[in-house]
């Protein structure tokens, strides 16, 4: 298979050292892992090896918020306000922090100056308490362009707490990885990514090994850990209406022109863009302290590809060569003028 040809020229010349699953109508057509977990083990990599997902983390952030909007719990465009009355930043949304409008700082670089123990982990709540006390500056002001945010989504984590009442781990757990039997998927804890050979170990370029540190602790933007094969899960549950109804679902996928318009745009927790074959997908990337993710989705013949990397040294970047493989464009057909000038001619 030709799928597999690729992964293993990624693995073998560019260092590619991850787990892969890939899907056609629905039926999985490839699966493979390259590598290890952890390289000083020599621990082998499987296709039920855990892995940080970083960035893909958040469209279960967006699912929990469109599960609560559909319940009647919040609207999505409830101000910050509502929730956390204290909030410094007026004019912001849950909308504008699912699309990534809300303009706000990027919290890994004020937590970085503000925080005094950096041995000491950071919750969710701390971070809007250095917020709120800092005040650092907004990027833009609402609204006003797509900056990508990784605070919009720690927030929205918060919102989902204060909406649900209980905390944002356990709705994770109780609503949705429960319900479609992703029973090898769940939220940082120090404890359960410690566990040798089920866990992957974080590497970055020269494969020096990279430990959590007090950022992983927040939630929301990162930090949900999975496996290719619950995410394949996750991937058919959301063709039926398990979770939320189709229409609900159908709003992530809405383009917004929040991105660039021309090429590719933002729902909730998703990347929206044409490919190459003509047809529309949904991604989305992910890099985070020694872990880089792809999960894309093709509705039309509902395909998947899922990549799950434990050494960021580049390899991903071919994923491009991946997708148009995967999803060429259409042969262009030249006509035969002459014959149709013959034709003419001899009439």
């Amino acid at each position: 298979m030709q799928v597999d040809s690729m992964f293993k020229y990624l693995h073998q010349k560019k260092g590619f050292n991850g787990t892969v699953l890939v899907t056609k109508y629905d039926q999985v057509i490839y699966q493979g892992a390259f590598g290890y977990a952890d390289f000083k083990r020599k621990d082998t990599l499987t296709t039920q090896t855990v892995f940080q997902l970083a960035s893909v983390s958040k469209q279960f952030t967006a699912m929990a918020i469109m599960m609560l909007k559909e319940q009647g719990v919040l609207t999505y465009e409830d101000s910050v306000q509502q929730y956390f009355p204290w909030f410094p930043y007026k004019g912001i949304t849950i909308r504008h922090l699912l699309t990534h409008r809300s303009g706000l700082p990027d919290y890994t670089y004020f937590s970085e100056k503000h925080w005094p123990n950096r041995n000491l982990p950071i919750s969710n709540q701390q971070v809007l308490q250095l917020l709120t006390e800092h005040q650092p500056q907004v990027y833009y002001q609402p609204d006003k362009r797509f900056f990508y945010s990784n605070t919009g989504y720690l927030l929205l984590a918060a919102i989902v707490e204060e909406a649900s009442g209980i905390s944002f781990e356990s709705f994770l757990q109780k609503r949705i990885f429960e319900p479609l039997e992703m029973t090898r998927t769940y939220t940082y804890n120090p404890e359960l990514i410690a566990q040798p050979g089920v866990v992957a170990t974080g590497y970055l370029s020269g494969r020096r090994k990279r430990t959590p540190d007090y950022l992983d602790s927040v939630l929301g933007d990162k930090g949900v850990y999975s496996t290719v094969e619950d995410l394949y899960k996750w991937d058919q549950a959301l063709y039926t209406q398990k979770l939320v109804k189709r229409a609900t679902l159908k709003e992530a996928f809405a383009v917004t022109n929040g991105v660039d318009k021309k090429t590719e745009d933002y729902g909730f927790g998703w990347r929206i863009r044409q490919v190459e074959s003509g047809d529309t997908v949904v991604y989305h990337g992910g890099l985070w302290h020694g872990f880089n993710t792809y999960f894309l989705r093709n509705p039309k013949d509902h395909s998947t590809i899922i990549v799950l990397s434990n050494l960021t040294n580049g390899s991903l970047n071919y994923m491009k060569e991946i997708r148009n493989f995967l999803y060429p464009a259409p042969p262009v057909i030249i006509a035969n003028h002459s014959t149709e000038n013959e034709k003419a001619a001899g009439s």
